[in-house]
């Protein structure tokens, strides 16, 4: 029996041209296999040539698709995030950029900054960073090094001291 294919969730909404191509391009030269959730497509979207997609997947289909990747490569955005965080499963992710007309605004800037120290998370800025990343994400999830199943020390901290101690973290 193979290994299950690698996930790409580029989330619902807007196309994610970039990333699809940029994943498209490292599963023909590597022979990876990748799935991928595209979210909608317009007429002149990239629509890959190495591997199998779906515009849309019914959630629990979804769901077991991302159960079952050894990684998940995906747009930086916090349900893909979190769905990688609940599994402790490595995740690669890459920001839309509204310069590029890939989103409204540069938010998912700020979420690869505030969680590119944490462990499981494998950030490619663009992509020219993304084989790179796919290539630590991969070596992670073989080593078990991936995310941890539990909160930071931090968070943790801030909310023994606030239940017992009534003090809230600065």
């Amino acid at each position: 029996m193979s290994e299950a294919p690698i996930l790409l969730a580029c989330g619902t909404q807007e196309p994610f041209d970039r990333l699809v191509r940029a994943v498209d391009r490292w599963a023909g030269a590597s022979g990876a296999a990748v799935f991928g959730q595209l979210g909608r497509l317009g007429p002149k979207s990239y629509r890959p040539a190495h591997f199998p997609f779906a515009t849309h997947l019914p959630a629990c289909e979804f769901e077991a698709r991302f159960d079952a990747a050894p990684i998940v490569i995906a747009h930086a955005g916090m349900g893909s995030i979190i769905g990688a965080l609940s599994r402790a499963k490595p995740i690669v992710v890459m920001p839309r950029r509204a310069a590029l007309g890939e989103h409204r605004n540069d938010h998912q800037l700020a979420t690869v900054a505030r969680f590119r120290s944490r462990a499981g998370i494998f950030v490619a800025e663009d992509e020219t960073e993304l084989e790179d990343a796919i290539a630590r994400a991969l070596a992670a999830g073989q080593t078990g090094e991936g995310l941890g199943a539990w909160a930071e020390d931090r968070l943790l901290d801030a909310l023994r001291a606030f239940i017992w101690e009534g003090r809230t973290p600065p």
